[in-house]
C-alpha cells in the first residue's frame, strides 16, 4: 500500500505527536480516507498528494517526508515492512529493518 500511495519504491514518513503538529495554510484543501477499521490517511484534495497515516491508538501520526519544503533535519532511524519491499530495490542493513512492524513497537 504504501509503495502504491506514495508511488515509489517506498514511503518515507516521520512520526509527529499531535501537540507538535499544526496547519500553517491549507488545512481546508486536505481529504481524509478511512483505509483500514484502525487507520486513516490524509492527501491534498487539490494535487492528490499523500501527507498523513494517521492510526486510531496512536499518539501522533506519519507525515510523507516528501512533502516537506525544507530538510526535516532528522534521518531514518528503521526501515519497517520490508518484506512488502520492491523487488528492485535493494536495502542496506542500516538503519535496521523489520519485516512488519516490530511487536516491541505497539
Amino acid at each position: 500500500m504504501c509503495r502504491k500511495s506514495h508511488g515509489a519504491a517506498f514511503g518515507t514518513c516521520a512520526k509527529v505527536l499531535w501537540p507538535a503538529f499544526e496547519f500553517t495554510k491549507g488545512e481546508k484543501l486536505v481529504t481524509a480516507y478511512q483505509s483500514s477499521e484502525t487507520i486513516t490517511r490524509t492527501f491534498c484534495g487539490q494535487y492528490g498528494s499523500t501527507l498523513q497515516f494517521i492510526p486510531d491508538d496512536q499518539p501522533g501520526f506519519g507525515i510523507a517526508v516528501g512533502t516537506l519544503d525544507d530538510d526535516p533535519i532528522k534521518r531514518p532511524t528503521e526501515q519497517i515492512y520490508v518484506g512488502d519491499k520492491a523487488p528492485w530495490w535493494d536495502l542496506t542493513e542500516e538503519p535496521p529493518c523489520y519485516e512488519t512492524y516490530p511487536a516491541q513497537k505497539i
